[in-house]
């Protein structure tokens, strides 16, 4: 941290020490008061839970109005989602900023895409600026999930209908590089359980780099029903549909002097996204201590990509859908001799699946990629068919009249069914074509591959007092190779030997609430991941294996409360050390002629932020009834470009204000600004296959402004 950066927060604990007498009437809730869902799939006080969990509520929802994830999720401790242009995304959880699959998204509590298609970009399949909520577990997940569960996992809640009567809000909006969204929400409830709501979230943006516009559309159901005999039902159909134009990042002339400039024209680098879900979840009470939950599930995605990072050595239009039929299965006991719970249960699912990919040429005008064309060869075109079966235990109870302890585990068997639908006759090397490399395209034969892996997990809580507590836990989380990794090979001859990564974390902690006002969290980890998949070059030809090791140290602490009846502040710090323990990285031309394997271990890894800060203090005048103003800082620390360690983006500092007030009883305005200083930076600094750095050019100084309706 800067000696700049530390004087600010510095400033900022003086004036909370100063006006912490006036906070005795405040109404903050208590940090172990919050309720949490995602742990257990139903709602469990965070005193019970021996992990670091965040939950963001309606209410910061409506106050942030998100037109990006990152702007709400970047206020969670140890947290930092960054803004690819649309709602496109990276993140980084006790991981460097990644694109690999070591997050689970989920939506009330049901992975959102299954085991082997995660997608970096996911979060954009889930409606966010509605939802009821969102919680970030940070760190492996509870016995509850598995596989993608390292770094963390991120569940969306779906708003709940009205208890009872009828509402309807409706949210327009307009701002800078022609944003436009409209947000509309109807529901009704009957004051005995039953009710409905629908939300349509329909958003449209020019983008701040030229030719970057984004689309979506987006609609959610969720129907709820009480029946007699305590039995409850929850049905959610989700829709959702983006259509994004590719973004290019910049060479460092254009990033200083032009950075509205976008490499990619016309369709180069666009995507489009089509996800559906439908689930219904079944509550029972089987008697006093016995509830039996049981939620079917079924999901349709589909996506079309031209990968813009391929342009350069394997120009490609793909496209990928699959489809589950899945149930999740939880039977919970009530155990009140040790005053602790049984959870168990078995979650089953059948993914089928098909990838096809064409071989496109590109044009170019120097740096600008102006059109492509289809060359006539399909590279893949292949069906894999993914079977599941996952059962759990998890085993909470109270030790002593102080302590608490929690063991799970939990047993994930992957069958996956390839098939590759191309003749024997489509060769896999090619001509060498316009100056370009052979294309090498090798495909694995017909075959069926399996994983089976244990996850133990281990936890416990320490109670200081009421209001405070102590927790530390174990947790083993792993993620199985993505159907890409394992069936479109590229040049790789022994895709389809990869085993699952493995990590082991460990972390302890505390909570609670000081003086009825002062909630404050912190957490010390240390994860190492064995494992990794990595690449390496033998006799001229490339290989990949698990082979790669990394160590991810860190700590999170997070302050916040309300000072007074009209201040309030929230403060979000991390510091952490990402390291390559065992890692073989390709050195090829132009920086290594030949193409040579090196090893970094002892080296920082790539795009690994020094530390991640977000403070947030809002105002309540008293002359203005209704009016809400909230000052944001964010900042990102220093990180290296790549594995050599030799170059480097110094971080940034952003400024930003918002401001809610209520013009009647039934209509409000809301307002931001962002980047009120006009910094020029990067969400994402790296370097392209040619070894050249580029830079994602962030938003620059603009102004939003929304007008919401509720009755």
């Amino acid at each position: 941290m800067s000696r700049r950066s530390r004087s600010r927060v510095a400033v900022l604990f003086a004036v909370l020490i100063v006006a912490a007498p006036a906070a005795a009437d405040s109404k903050q809730t208590p940090t172990l008061d919050t309720v949490v869902v995602t742990s257990t799939r139903e709602a469990q006080h965070k005193r019970d839970l021996p992990e670091s969990v965040s939950v963001l509520d309606d209410m910061t929802i409506q106050d942030v109005a998100p037109a990006h994830p990152a702007e709400l999720l970047n206020r969670v401790p140890g947290v930092h989602v960054n803004n690819l242009g649309g709602e496109g995304h990276m993140t980084a959880i006790r991981q460097p900023i990644t694109t690999g699959g070591v997050y689970l998204f989920l939506e009330d509590g049901i992975p959102t895409r299954p085991t082997g298609y995660f997608n970096h970009n996911g979060l954009y399949e889930v409606n966010i600026p509605q939802a009821g909520g969102v919680e970030v577990t940070r760190g492996p997940g509870s016995a509850l999930f598995g596989s993608d569960a390292i770094g963390g996992l991120i569940n969306t809640l779906t708003a709940p209908p009205p208890a009872s009567g009828s509402e309807f809000k409706a949210d327009v909006e307009g701002g800078s590089h022609g944003w436009k969204r409209g947000l509309f929400s109807a529901g009704v409830g009957n004051g005995e359980g039953d009710g409905a709501i629908f939300n349509v979230n329909i958003t449209d943006s020019d983008g701040y780099q030229e030719n970057g516009d984004y689309q979506r559309e987006s609609a959610t159901l969720r129907w709820d029903v009480a029946r007699n005999a305590g039995q409850q039902v929850k049905t959610i159909l989700a829709w959702n549909q983006i259509d994004q134009s590719g973004v290019s990042g910049l060479r460092a002339d254009d990033y200083q002097d032009h950075p509205q400039r976008n490499y990619y024209q016309g369709d180069i680098g666009r995507r489009e996204v089509y996800a559906v879900r439908l689930s219904s979840e079944w509550a029972f009470d089987l008697g006093v201590q016995d509830t039996l939950t049981l939620t079917p599930f079924f999901r349709d995605n589909q996506m079309d990509l031209m990968p813009s990072w391929m342009l350069d050595f394997d120009p490609q239009y793909y496209s990928t859908e699959f489809q589950t039929y899945g149930l999740l299965t939880k039977y919970r006991r009530t155990l009140p001799q040790i005053d602790g719970q049984l959870i168990a249960g078995m979650d089953v699912d059948v993914t089928p699946s098909r990838y096809t990919e064409d071989r496109i040429a590109v044009t170019r005008d120097g740096r600008y990629y102006t059109g492509f064309t289809y060359t006539g060869r399909t590279n893949y075109d292949f069906d894999a068919t993914q079977n599941a079966v996952s059962p759990y235990a998890q085993l909470d109870w109270q030790l002593r009249a102080q302590l608490r302890a929690s063991l799970g585990v939990r047993y994930d068997w992957f069958r996956v069914d390839y098939a590759d639908n191309l003749a024997a006759s489509v060769v896999e090397t090619g001509p060498v074509q316009g100056g370009r490399p052979a294309f090498v395209h090798y495909r694995p034969d017909d075959q069926n591959i399996e994983y089976d892996q244990f996850s133990p997990k281990a936890g416990l809580i320490y109670a200081l007092n009421e209001q405070q507590d102590l927790y530390a836990n174990y947790r083993h989380g792993f993620r199985v190779p993505t159907a890409g990794q394992l069936f479109r090979a590229g040049s790789n001859v022994n895709s389809v030997e990869l085993e699952p990564v493995r990590s082991d974390s460990v972390e302890v902690g505390t909570r609670g609430t000081l003086w009825q006002w002062f909630n404050y969290e912190l957490a010390l980890y240390q994860m190492d991941i064995r494992d990794d998949i990595v690449s390496y070059i033998e006799d001229g030809i490339r290989y990949t294996t698990n082979a790669g090791a990394t160590r991810h140290r860190g700590v999170e602490m997070g302050l916040g409360g309300d000072v007074s009846e009209r201040w309030g502040f929230n403060l979000a710090w991390a510091w952490s050390d990402h390291e390559y323990r065992d890692f073989s990285y390709i050195c090829s031309p132009p920086a290594c002629v030949p193409t040579a394997t090196r090893n970094y271990s002892g080296n920082d890894m790539a795009r690994a932020p020094e530390y991640t800060g977000n403070i947030t203090v809002h105002y309540l005048p008293a002359l203005l009834q209704g009016l809400r103003i909230e000052a944001q800082m964010e900042q990102i620390g220093r990180y290296y470009l790549d594995e050599t360690n030799t170059e480097s983006y110094s971080g940034h500092t952003l400024y930003h204000l918002r401001g809610r007030y209520w013009l009647t009883d039934q209509l409000e305005l809301y307002a931001r600004v962002e980047n009120l200083t006009d910094e020029r930076y990067s969400t994402n600094t790296s370097k392209n296959t040619s070894g050249v750095v580029e830079y994602r050019p962030g938003l620059p100084l603009g102004g939003y402004l929304g007008l919401r309706y509720a009755m």
